[in-house]
């Protein structure tokens, strides 16, 4: 017999979900080991193709490897700008990372392949990015319903931070992740806040049979 959750449950769930953000202030802190433990166990739990399991964490520990990281980040937000024409000085003005003042930096890393060919035979390398995005995702609900925020910093060149965690061949790291106590949390993503991009409505993303109009 499936064992329902209740109406509360459920909707702590959702409310979980609603109310996540990608945050990119932090009120520095720390985060309890045993918080840690269950928001990393959350993210080991997730769904993989082929039960794959391609994510690796690394718990940027070093003072002087977490200015390593803050570094290439800001060099890549200057290249990211020259790309982006006439809001260059506004995109230059947004927050994109909170790494010097998070709690606690990790890295997840995609692992070499391993050869998984269920359900992935097509799509090797997007199902892998896939799975670990679903890792990612995990880490970021349980972080909230512990009233952490995080922040996911995509600014990196791969092959500079896989040099820096001394990455095997083949690995590929994806994300840098601020965790850690905020003051508040944003009442809308901040992109929104900053008048930079707005959620689509569901209507424009939601289609039968074909794909959606724009």
């Amino acid at each position: 017999m499936v064992k329902a959750f209740s109406e509360d449950e459920r909707e702590a769930v959702y409310r979980v979900i609603a109310e996540r953000r990608d945050m990119r202030h932090f009120a520095q802190g720390v985060v309890d080991e045993d918080v840690l433990k269950r928001i990393l166990e959350a993210a080991h739990a997730a769904p993989s193709v082929g039960l794959m399991q391609p994510w690796r964490f690394v718990r940027i520990k070093k003072s002087t490897l977490r200015e390593q990281l803050i570094d290439l980040v800001k060099q890549e937000k200057i290249q990211t700008s020259e790309q982006m024409d006439e809001r260059k000085a506004d995109f230059m003005k947004l927050k994109v990372e909170g790494m010097r003042d998070c709690a606690e930096l990790i890295a997840v890393v995609l692992a070499p392949d391993d050869g998984t060919i269920f359900g992935r035979r097509t799509m090797p390398e997007e199902m892998a990015l896939c799975s670990t995005s679903c890792a990612i995702q995990n880490m970021w609900l349980s972080a909230r319903a512990e009233n952490l925020g995080m922040g996911w910093v995509s600014f990196f060149q791969p092959e500079d931070v896989a040099a820096l965690l001394q990455c095997p061949a083949g690995a590929k790291p994806i994300a840098l992740l601020c965790l850690g106590p905020v003051d508040h949390f944003y009442d809308k993503p901040m992109l929104e806040m900053e008048d930079w991009r707005f959620r689509k409505n569901m209507a424009s993303v939601l289609a039968e049979d074909v794909y959606p109009e724009d």
